[in-house]
């Protein structure tokens, strides 16, 4: 390591007014709600600069078409197999596959699921659109 580094840490610490300049969270210590994929915890939902946000998904099978028009997502799954929906065509998935979703992107997951979902930028709630 090198010998400066803690004083350039310091330096940089003082820059940003002693603020971190990571993020840490808990996913089980956040609260669940619903969304149109079914059960989600959102993470990072507080960031003044609103890099991006992770979410942990329980996809539900009435999950609803949708898309965004500024957001790109990147699905992990983590646990189970189905599908999934991006512009109509059916994409089958499993533990470890990983889709990177475009904004205005239709989609949906199917089957019974659980994903990690990285949106960038953080997600809004005001950038979801349904066309039915």
């Amino acid at each position: 390591m090198e010998a400066d580094y803690p004083a350039r840490l310091q330096s940089v610490q003082e820059a940003r007014g002693a603020m971190p300049n990571y993020l840490v969270a808990q996913m089980e210590s956040i609260e669940t709600i619903a969304c149109p994929c079914g059960f989600t915890r959102r993470a990072f939902t507080e960031d003044v600069d609103q890099i991006a946000t992770l979410h942990l998904l329980d996809v539900q099978e009435d999950a609803r078409v949708h898309y965004h028009k500024k957001i790109a997502e990147i699905y992990l799954i983590l646990e189970g197999e189905g599908f999934m929906e991006l512009d109509g065509e059916l994409i089958p998935v499993q533990p470890m596959s990983s889709i990177l979703i475009k904004p205005g992107c239709r989609h949906r997951a199917l089957g019974q699921l659980r994903v990690a979902l990285t949106a960038i930028p953080a997600f809004d709630p005001d950038d979801e659109w349904f066309d039915a």
